[in-house]
């Protein structure tokens, strides 16, 4: 049996510069991998468990299509940490553990996936362009965030949706998708107001939501504190 990290991810920034013809957003985007992470148990056979929930539906889950991308068989035993419809990347980040464990390196192929693969794939911090699969790394930067992370998940595909048909609005806060994410979940305003009034600061959007953070370490009821972690510990 392996046992492998799979780190949560945080966009920074989010500006979309476009729209493919096949509907898929270009994006130009800073990530950070954090210390936050899932543990994948992986050994010979087949499936996935979620500890907690039991197995995962086979044709539903971007472990198994990891593992059929390199062409690979195994059991996968998840012990999640990082909350489902964060805009963290949990899935995400579990793919490409899988991928790193495999010896894949093409972020190319990781977009297959979906658009936060390649980055968790390479990790550390990086700029992110195309639909997600032109990676940039840049150097680490020691950070320390703040997370608050609703009790409920944003979904990506309607708020994108939601952003082309309220005509690609610009973010005021460094994240594009924020406006077409609070109308797609108005219970957004609230955690975000709630973390503004225990920090003084002004929060920002994860991705496409539902997580807010903020610089610094603020814990407290429902946050989490969190760090950023360089490639090289990623792939440890």
């Amino acid at each position: 049996m392996t046992t492998v990290s799979a780190p949560a991810k945080l966009t920074l920034s989010l500006s979309i510069t476009g729209v493919r013809a096949d509907g898929y957003h270009l994006i130009d985007a800073e990530m950070v991998s954090l210390d936050l992470a899932d543990t994948l148990k992986i050994e010979s056979g087949h499936g996935v468990v979620v500890e907690g929930t039991g197995e995962v539906d086979p044709d539903d889950n971007l472990i198994t299509q990891a593992l059929a991308l390199v062409g690979r068989t195994a059991r996968v035993t998840v012990a999640k940490r990082i909350p489902p419809g964060a805009g963290l990347g949990g899935g995400s980040a579990d793919a490409a553990a899988i991928l790193r464990w495999a010896g894949y390196a093409d972020t190319q192929g990781a977009a297959q996936l979906g658009a936060d693969v390649p980055f968790c794939l390479v990790g550390g911090r990086a700029r992110v362009q195309g639909i997600g699969e032109l990676i940039e790394p840049l150097e680490h930067v020691p950070r320390t965030l703040t997370l608050l992370i609703p009790p409920f998940g944003c979904s990506t595909p309607a708020v994108y949706r939601r952003w082309d048909e309220m005509g690609g609005p610009k973010g005021s806060n460094g994240n594009d998708l924020e406006p077409a994410a609070l109308e797609v979940e108005p219970r957004l305003d609230q955690y975000r107001r709630a973390l503004e009034q225990a920090t003084g600061q002004t929060a920002r959007l994860a991705g496409s939501g539902s997580s807010w953070f903020v610089e610094g370490a603020y814990p407290g009821d429902d946050r989490i504190v969190v760090g950023t972690m360089p490639a090289s510990s990623q792939r440890a």
